[in-house]
């Protein structure tokens, strides 16, 4: 057994400031947030309490990697080699959707003061809009939206959001005229939103067990998901067709919905019984990639504490033509994730063609060649 010395080495070495981590391909860099502690996780920090969420790019030029740190109010820029520079926004505005329109410029949602910001050159805020709800028997007169995932119509303009709060979906056009489109069920906690190929909205409802469409004249129709509490949450646009995939987080699985509404699952194989999914993505080559990650609410019946392996997986491109829900030929590789209890939260392919994932509860962004 290792002494109690031994031990507080071993837990000093890894909570400072380490080199990037890699097995095989995949290397991972801590985001050391100004003026906060190290997340440290396993036997050391057995409950993790890092907040890095979302991630993207700007294709309209660099190789950088921009990420939100909610609970910390930072914008992060992520070099290739690792390197961070630190945005500070508002106290308590709680950062979170990040994305480029086709201009360049980079918009934030800020969830807990209901703001939708765009940010300029120098990390700071240029314009604000107010995405509150009128609300005469609220204190201060407006109702926050919390809005929390943002995306850009197929005019690489408009702004869509959801908000979290208040069961609704959001539209901002460039003159700043905001256009609410309510959900069926209030709590139904919509989170992500993405543009189809042919220009239609997809949105996952995460207590609803819905994924939603508007269409452009902004009808909604809402499609109910077979697997009950599956907890939808991302999705994005098949290559080359006008069908969605999403990941669903208790359900384990991967789903294809056709522009009809037709829902088609897929049961990704699961490395230990007490593991969910978060984010997915395709690569340029028509690779599905998802995370999977152990449920820190579900320890095992051996375990006292949630242990075990955190993994990315990539989902060969012949899913795409495999039989309804039969993924039993399609080959799958499991990349394992060096850091224990990452949380991770999204995934999505940068500038650089490689694959790159957030890690909520160990405040680590990781990076994989494919």
């Amino acid at each position: 057994m290792h002494s109690i010395a031994r031990v507080a080495t071993l837990c000093a070495a890894l909570s400072s400031p380490a080199l990037a981590q890699s097995v095989g391909s995949l290397v991972e860099y801590p985001i050391s947030y100004p003026g906060l502690p190290s997340v440290t996780t396993g036997a050391c920090h057995p409950a993790p309490t890092g907040s890095t969420h979302e991630i993207t790019s700007n294709a309209k030029g660099g190789r950088d990697m921009w990420i939100t740190g909610q609970n910390y109010d930072y914008v992060v820029r992520v070099s290739e080699d690792g390197a961070t520079t630190f945005y500070k926004m508002p106290e308590k505005s709680g950062p979170h959707g990040i994305e480029f329109d086709d201009s360049g410029r980079m918009w934030v949602t800020l969830e807990f003061s209901g703001q939708i910001v765009r940010l300029d050159a120098n990390g700071k805020i240029d314009r604000a809009i107010d995405v509150r709800l009128d609300c005469p028997t609220c204190s201060g007169g407006k109702l926050n939206t919390r809005p929390h995932g943002m995306g850009f119509g197929a005019d690489g303009k408009t702004i869509w959001f959801t908000g979290k709060g208040t069961g609704t979906i959001g539209k901002v056009t460039q003159d700043g005229k905001i256009t609410t489109y309510p959900l069926s069920i209030l709590g139904s906690v919509p989170i992500y939103v993405r543009a189809g190929n042919d220009g239609t909205m997809w949105v996952t409802e995460l207590i609803g067990n819905f994924i939603a469409r508007i269409a452009s004249d902004g009808t909604v129709t809402e499609f109910r998901i077979p697997t009950h509490n599956s907890r939808p949450i991302a999705i994005v646009p098949e290559p080359g067709s006008n069908a969605m995939w999403f990941s669903e987080e208790a359900g384990n699985r991967v789903a294809r919905i056709a522009p009809d509404g037709t829902i088609t699952e897929y049961p990704v194989p699961m490395a230990q019984s007490n593991v969910i999914l978060a984010g997915l993505a395709f690569d340029g080559y028509k690779n599905l990639w998802v995370q999977q990650y152990i449920d820190q609410n579900n320890p095992t019946p051996a375990e006292p504490s949630p242990a075990g392996t955190d993994y990315v997986i990539r989902i060969d491109k012949s899913i795409l033509t495999t039989a309804p829900g039969d993924i039993s030929r399609v080959p799958m590789t499991y990349y394992k994730v060096p850091t224990a209890q990452t949380v991770m939260h999204r995934i999505v392919q940068g500038p650089d063609g490689k694959i790159w994932f957030t890690e909520l509860g160990a405040n680590k962004v990781g990076k994989l060649a494919p």
